[in-house]
């Protein structure tokens, strides 16, 4: 993006305002739930970002996928009708296929762990998503190697709520939802309920089955809460989340268009029920003991026209291929956690150190069907994870708190396929943190940390890799941070400033080499070493009572320093796969009148390589999003548009050959982004 225009963005908020003296507005100080205890995101020493309901809502957002651009240095990565696949601070998965993965980037929804699937991060009803950024070795052990994604549905009160919304857009896109919550008996049993369906007939068109639905999106998500008020000294919830997400899939095309030619366009379905059963115990004054139990089963269709055309397209050629693949998958996972906290009196070693110590367990079992024209194959992979955790905040003086944190988990691992293919697997890893806190008062903190995250190792299932190369062995990561959170102007100016740098050990690197027409071959290796480092600073600004501004920014580089692989060369010379070098959001949002509102907002990225396997990038973009929203009782009207420039830009890329026409010849496929979307909400709360 040109300075200029940016700067005609940011002139076009400064000026559209009727000067209307308003009530004063108030920056959100928002509290964190995904640590051990709640705590306001301005007094959390980690890297985040937090997006509340609101800014769900004046984008239009449906799903997880839409607004993860805000969060500076994240990425996500699509091959399917959503972005499933998370990218921080450049390190993340980007697809799966027939090989189990163990994720880099936790997914939380509710307590209950959705890590390796992402699809189940639909957005309504959602009370805040919370973006944690390094290592969280100590809280959630191997699924957070890079970070989390923390979802919090909006929690039952004491008082009766009714939240009403419906929306039209563009490609015949039309959602209906409906949440009510309040006490079932008074003072005793609250509870919430929510019910939403979201449909669209998607942005690509298929001009050999003259049908603009190919790429649809049919998603219906349901939310059950109960919070029982057992005592002053007890509270028992209970969540329940049913998914049925019926999607299309055909995004790739020969030519890198909207228009498709595929013949046997995919699926991309899910259909998910799971539990949460957490209780809250109040035991003394001196401790309090939380758990929670949870359980989750999802079926999932992921599936795709692999030639992306249609018989006798290219009747001159040779060698025509016409072929599918189906990837029938069952999750279910089950976990239980117990952990013990320390009240005001049960602090250690003259009441300066709070404690927490806990216990994890957590159990996978996941079973694939694949049905391919390139070859079948059944396979079956079970994890089982057990870990003892512990942190002590040591409070040295009034302002200075040492943290020390440590998580050991025992990792057992037992895949077995069609194809003979038994591997076992069982090892210890351990991860922690080391981090020095400074309170300068109560609106200023400096912190500091040596983070220590880790991945399980896993499997390779091609049967055509030597016996050497089966299995691939833990990847570990040594983050040190500094970063500091300020409250300036009397409350309107809030500030999160920091630094980092990684060093990986045994990175875990997938490639994906062409074997033929159609077929590669998947693998992950580790590479000896690689560093990422980089920046990420926030502002959110009252500039007066009628404005209010925001940006944020993240930098970052990301490589190998050593990097072996005979099939692959020059990768430790270049970033990382997913790794802009970076991000950016600025926005604000102007009060014209007490009724009207207007956002908008620009947010974009660097160019980026979609692949550690060949060099094609996605190229650097920046997309414009704006809304205008009018209130009136209880009435809340928005007219949103993303993408409002119509800005191209690619969300997954391959380069191999697929084109029958000409010969098979290598090239550039990219799957397109959301072009410009508007579209009308109309939402009504009691």
């Amino acid at each position: 993006m040109k300075p200029s225009t940016l700067s005609l963005y940011i002139a076009a908020i400064l000026s559209t305002t009727a000067s209307v003296a308003l009530a004063e507005q108030f920056l959100p100080l928002m509290e964190v739930n995904a640590d051990f205890r709640p705590a306001q995101a301005l007094k959390t020493p980690i890297s985040l970002t937090t997006i509340d309901n609101d800014i769900i809502q004046t984008r239009g957002a449906q799903h997880i996928e839409e607004i993860l651009s805000l969060a500076p240095n994240v990425n996500i990565s699509a091959g399917a009708s959503r972005g499933q696949f998370f990218q921080v601070r450049g390190i993340g998965e980007r697809s799966q296929f027939s090989a189990p993965i163990n994720p880099s980037v936790g997914l939380i929804i509710d307590g209950i762990d959705f890590s390796r699937t992402g699809g189940s991060a639909t957005l309504f009803d959602v009370g805040q998503v919370e973006i944690l950024r390094g290592p969280q070795g100590t809280r959630f052990g191997t699924n957070a190697l890079a970070g989390v994604i923390n979802l919090e549905s909006k929690q039952p009160t004491d008082e009766l709520n009714i939240h009403a919304e419906t929306g039209l857009a563009q490609d015949n896109t039309r959602s209906l939802g409906l949440a009510v919550g309040g006490p079932i008996i008074k003072n005793s049993l609250l509870g919430r309920f929510s019910l939403h369906s979201h449909q669209s007939d998607g942005y690509m068109k298929n001009n050999f089955l003259n049908r603009d639905n190919t790429h649809n999106r049919d998603e219906l998500s349901a939310k059950g809460q109960l919070k029982w008020l057992v005592s002053d000294n007890l509270n028992v919830d209970l969540n329940l989340l049913h998914l049925n997400l019926d999607n299309g899939y055909d995004a790739f095309t020969l030519d890198n268009s909207f228009n498709s030619l595929a013949d046997q366009p995919g699926q991309d379905k899910q259909h998910t029920n799971a539990l949460a059963f957490k209780t809250d115990w109040r035991a003394s004054n001196a401790i309090q003991i939380q758990t929670i139990a949870t359980y989750s089963k999802s079926d999932i269709i992921y599936s795709y026209d692999a030639d992306w055309g249609f018989p006798g397209q290219f009747t001159d050629n040779l060698y025509p291929y016409a072929a599918t693949e189906e990837f029938q998958r069952e999750r279910e996972n089950y976990s239980f956690e117990i952990k013990a906290l320390s009240n005001e009196d049960g602090h250690l070693f003259n009441g300066k150190t709070e404690w927490v110590i806990g216990a994890h367990f957590f159990r996978q079992d996941e079973d694939l069907d694949l049905s391919s024209d390139f070859g079948n194959l059944i396979n079956e992979y079970e994890t089982e994870n057990v870990s003892l955790f512990g942190q002590l905040d040591t409070h040295l003086t009034k302002k200075v708190t040492l943290i020390t944190g440590l998580r050991i988990e025992n990792f057992k691992a037992d895949y077995k396929d069609s194809n003979s293919l038994d591997i076992d697997s069982s090892e210890v890893l351990f991860g922690g943190k080391l981090g020095l806190n400074y309170q300068f008062n109560d609106n200023q903190l400096l912190y500091t940390s040596l983070s220590r995250g880790y991945k399980s190792g896993g499997v390779n299932n091609n049967d055509d890799l030597p016996a050497s190369e089966l299995e691939f062995d833990t990847e570990y990561m040594w983050t040190a941070e500094s970063g500091l959170k300020s409250l300036w102007l009397q409350g309107n100016l809030m500030t999160s400033i920091g630094v980092f740098y990684s060093s990986r050990r045994d990175a875990q690197v997938k490639s994906s080499i062409p074997v033929g027409i159609g077929a590669f071959e998947d693998s992950i290796t580790n590479a000896a070493k690689g560093k990422n480092y980089g920046l990420e600073a926030e502002v959110n600004w009252s500039a007066t009572d009628d404005i209010r501004l925001f940006a944020a920014i993240g930098l970052l580089h990301a490589s190998f320093d050593e990097y072996s692989n005979p099939k692959l060369s020059g990768i430790e010379d270049r970033r990382m796969a997913q790794t802009p070098a970076y991000t950016f959001n600025v926005g604000g949002e102007v009060y014209l009148s007490p009724r009207f509102i207007f956002r908008t907002n620009i947010e974009g990225k660097d160019e980026f390589y979609f692949s550690n396997s060949h060099n094609e990038k996605s190229g650097s973009y920046a997309l414009t999003n704006a809304s205008l929203q009018y209130r009136i009782g209880e009435w809340n009207i928005t007219l949103w548009g993303r993408n409002m420039f119509d800005k191209d830009y690619g969300t997954r890329g391959f380069f191999f050959g697929n084109n029958p026409g000409k010969g098979y010849v290598q090239e550039s496929y990219t799957q397109r982004g959301e072009p410009r979307t508007m579209g009308l909400s109309v939402a009504w709360d009691y």
